[in-house]
């Protein structure tokens, strides 16, 4: 018998539990009845309420469905935060509310930290460290910052993860992609927003974080590609101190870009460094296709030489020649007014419904978006908000089932960010300024011979490979015809559970009916004094009564239990 096995399996279905409790305390019982987990509601509850949810005046859905992420931990909130970049899904009520979640979370002890040191390492402390700094820098939900120092002097800072928080996210993430099934298949409607897909996408990001090999690999990527450029810092990394569970990089003395006044202080040009930061940042997307993905402004400093030290590269974005290209003549079609081009562009990065009619969709979507360009065209170029934009654009491709690729709503949030630094810091720079000549640049490249040359390859390469899987193809479907195998699929959504559902009314009728009809018998028998009686009852009529009392309490529990009261 395997005891993990069983271990794991009671802390799944006691978290499972923990979930849905944490979802109805704050108003989500009907959704978990909709998906069929109301058995998962204790008895006494589901007594309590009779199958009838609390509707809770005041807070909004997206508010409590806020609250109940930060009651459920860090993954849930890790999760909120994803879905906070993401209007697209979600919507952008939903998203601004999840940006208020709050990934602070208690330190663990110095001991614990000296503990995962001395696993991963197979030596103690001070073998590697002459000096570690008890009291955290900052304690977050996936892991925590301590300064230090090395036997040779040299000053840094030590990530290191939280313990047992790859299990918990693991296990979290288990329950989430079952309730996305779930939603998917008893919500019909829900696969609009793509339970399932958001779910894999934050599966995917989560474990890209947890693993702090690939941030220090992200590290060195970003310090390479810098290696020229003086305005920019990238921390050094220590190999020889690097596992999944810890990072050891070298401490950058600076100041969060968003401390203003410090900044003063220090007699630092903030224009300066915000027209650096911004044009670094088109740098990164336009040059390398390799990009900071998260540009919150504690993860970007200020040294005293006006470097700016980027910090944290467990989110980066990448993207290939033909996205920049794309991205690059969405710009030029915002800046000159192309509506067709902006569609196109926008389309190709975009992940479109099988069943959608194009051309009926891009007359809707020309319509719509010159409804939003034209008003911002009568602004000056510095009063356009990006921001704005941005969200209009994303309200429309949620009307019209329009998903966008993760690269780009991490450019778009890269943007955002960066808009919102100008206008706190700077608020006469303009970044369309910046955009404008690396989108020329990225566009003007088509111009070149070497461009068709290159396009003209790989067109000729895909056909190639499409010809020679074309044999293969052909003969695996002529392997099915002849074997009798080729089937027509037709899925009708929830026909199953929707006779299944018809199946289990339809008996408890016929229950109920039985029932009825031992009562109303039991009541003729007893009115008919039918023999033999007992007291002046008839006693064929007591005994029916009794077997009907307790058939139809029985009736009500099965009832209440399956949540459907």
């Amino acid at each position: 018998m395997d005891i993990f096995k069983i271990k794991r399996t009671y802390l799944s279905a006691k978290r499972f539990q923990e979930i849905i409790n944490v979802f109805i305390k704050h108003g989500f019982g009907q959704i978990i009845d909709q998906i069929h987990l109301g058995r998962y509601i204790k008895f006494k509850k589901r007594i309590r309420s009779f199958g009838r949810w609390p509707s809770l005046k005041g807070p909004t859905v997206a508010e409590r469905l806020r609250r109940a992420f930060e009651e459920l931990g860090p993954t849930f909130i890790k999760f909120g935060q994803l879905l906070s970049s993401r209007p697209d899904l979600v919507t952008s009520d939903y998203a601004k509310e999840f940006k208020k979640l709050q990934d602070k979370v208690p330190a663990f002890s110095i001991e614990q930290v000296y503990e995962i040191v001395e696993q991963e390492f197979g030596c103690s402390v001070d073998k590697i460290f002459s000096r570690l700094n008890p009291v955290p820098l900052g304690s977050a939900s996936i892991a925590q910052v301590h300064e230090a120092t090395l036997l040779d002097g040299s000053e840094v800072i030590v990530k290191i993860q939280r313990p047992q928080i790859k299990d918990q996210i693991h296990l979290d993430i288990t329950i989430l992609k079952t309730l996305a099934k779930l939603v998917e298949k008893y919500i019909p409607e829900s696969k609009l927003f793509d339970p399932q897909g958001i779910v894999e996408e934050f599966s995917r990001s989560i474990n890209n974080e947890l693993d702090f090999k690939r941030e220090a690999k992200n590290a060195m990527i970003f310090r390479e590609n810098f290696k020229e450029d003086s305005r920019v810092l990238i921390p050094y990394v220590y190999k020889e101190y690097l596992s999944e569970k810890i990072l050891v990089m070298e401490k950058v003395e600076g100041v969060r870009i968003d401390y203003k006044e410090s900044l003063k202080n220090k007699g630092i040009d903030l224009r300066a460094t915000l027209n650096n930061l911004i044009d670094i940042y088109f740098k990164q997307i336009f040059e390398h296709g390799f990009f900071h993905g998260d540009p919150h402004p504690g993860n970007i400093l200020i040294t005293n030489d006006s470097r700016i030290a980027f910090v944290d590269f467990g989110i980066v974005g990448k993207i290939d020649e033909e996205f920049k290209e794309s991205f690059a003549n969405i710009a030029l079609a915002i800046i000159n007014q192309d509506v067709e081009q902006l569609i196109n562009e926008y389309l190709k990065l975009g992940i479109i419904p099988d069943e959608i009619d194009m051309e009926k969709l891009k007359k809707q979507l020309k319509k719509e978006i010159e409804e939003i360009l034209y008003p911002i065209y009568t602004y000056k170029i510095e009063e356009i908000q990006i921001s704005e934009f941005i969200e209009s654009i994303m309200r429309v491709a949620l009307k019209h089932k329009l998903k966008f690729l993760p690269e780009l709503i991490l450019i778009d949030k890269v943007l955002v960010m960066l808009e919102g630094l100008t206008r706190e810091l700077c608020p006469d720079i303009v970044i369309i300024d910046f955009l404008k000549p690396y989108a020329k640049k990225v566009a003007g490249e088509r111009l070149h011979p070497g461009y068709y040359i290159n396009k003209t390859f790989k067109v000729f390469k895909e056909f190639r490979d499409a010809m020679e899987n074309i044999p293969l193809q052909l003969k695996t479907l002529l392997k099915k015809a002849v074997k009798d195998e080729i089937t027509l699929k037709m899925s009708l959504i929830n026909l199953p559970e929707f006779l299944k559902d018809i199946d289990r009314a339809s008996n408890k009728i016929s229950f109920s009916l039985i029932v009825s009809a031992m009562i109303l018998s039991s009541a003729i028998m007893n009115a008919s004094q039918l023999k033999p009686l007992v007291y002046g009852v008839s006693l064929f009529g007591v005994i029916t009564g009794v077997v009907a009392f307790f058939l139809g309490i029985w009736l009500i529990i099965s009832i209440i239990r399956s949540g459907k009261l």
